[in-house]
C-alpha cells in the first residue's frame, strides 16, 4: 500500500503544471469540521493524469454519509469533456424507508449536486450523472433487521479552466463537500441560505 501511495505521489509531482496546481488546491482546500478526508488510489484508465480523494461526514463518530472525487486530467483535452479537466464523483447515504419512496428523490438529489457548485459562483459545463435508490429487505434469519434505504449519486462535470488553464478545484472540492453534507442530513455550515432542504439523518447511523 505504500509503494501504491509513492507511486501516486510520484506521478502527479512529474504531470504537467495545471495539473499539479490543481491538485495542490485540493491538497490545501479547508473543510468543514465534520468531513472526514484523505486520498485514495485513483483511477489508472480513465484519463493520462487523476487524483482521488474519499470523504465520510462524521458526527459523534457516526458515519452519515461518505463518497469519492477525482479530478480527471488530459492535456491534449477530450471531445466529451469540452476540455482537459473532469471531476467525477460517487455519494452514498441511507435513507429512512418512506424518504426513498419519495418519487421526486432523484430529482431533488440532482437539483442539490448543480446548486451546490451554482452557489459557490462556479463556472463548469457538461454535467451528467445517474440518482440510484435501493431498497433491502431482510428475511429468515435476518428478518429482525429493519429495512434498509439507500441513495447513489454518481455525477461527472467539466470545471471551467482560469488562469493558466488551471480550474478551480478548491471551490468545486468545497461544493462537493456542501453536497455531501446536504446528503447526510446536516445543515448549512454558514451564515447561508436556511431554506436549504436537507435528507433527514438515517435511522441508526452506521458507527465508526
Amino acid at each position: 500500500m505504500d509503494d501504491a501511495k509513492e507511486g501516486d505521489r510520484n506521478a502527479v509531482e512529474t504531470a504537467p503544471l495545471p495539473f499539479r496546481t490543481a491538485v495542490d488546491a485540493l491538497r490545501a482546500a479547508r473543510l468543514r469540521p465534520e468531513i472526514e478526508i484523505d486520498p485514495t488510489r485513483p483511477p489508472q484508465r480513465l484519463a493520462p493524469h487523476a487524483y482521488a480523494l474519499e470523504a465520510a461526514v462524521v458526527a459523534d463518530d457516526e458515519d452519515l454519509a461518505d463518497g469519492r472525487l477525482v479530478l480527471l486530467h488530459d492535456p491534449a483535452g477530450h471531445d466529451a469533456w469540452q476540455g482537459s479537466f473532469r471531476l467525477v464523483t460517487l455519494i452514498r447515504a441511507e435513507l429512512e424507508p418512506e424518504m426513498a419512496a419519495d418519487p421526486l428523490l432523484p430529482d431533488v438529489c440532482w437539483s442539490w449536486l448543480t446548486g451546490a457548485l451554482q452557489a459557490r459562483g462556479l463556472s463548469y459545463g457538461e454535467p451528467s450523472g445517474t440518482v440510484t435508490r435501493a431498497s433491502s429487505h431482510y428475511f429468515g434469519g435476518l428478518g429482525e433487521r429493519p429495512a434498509a434505504s439507500q441513495i447513489e449519486i454518481r455525477a461527472s462535470w467539466t470545471p471551467r479552466e482560469g488562469l493558466g488553464g488551471v480550474p478551480d478545484t478548491a471551490a468545486h472540492l468545497a461544493a462537493w463537500c456542501d453536497l455531501l453534507c446536504q446528503v447526510a442530513g446536516l445543515p448549512p455550515a454558514g451564515p447561508g441560505d436556511g431554506s436549504i432542504v436537507t435528507l433527514p439523518q438515517r435511522r441508526g447511523p452506521q458507527s465508526r
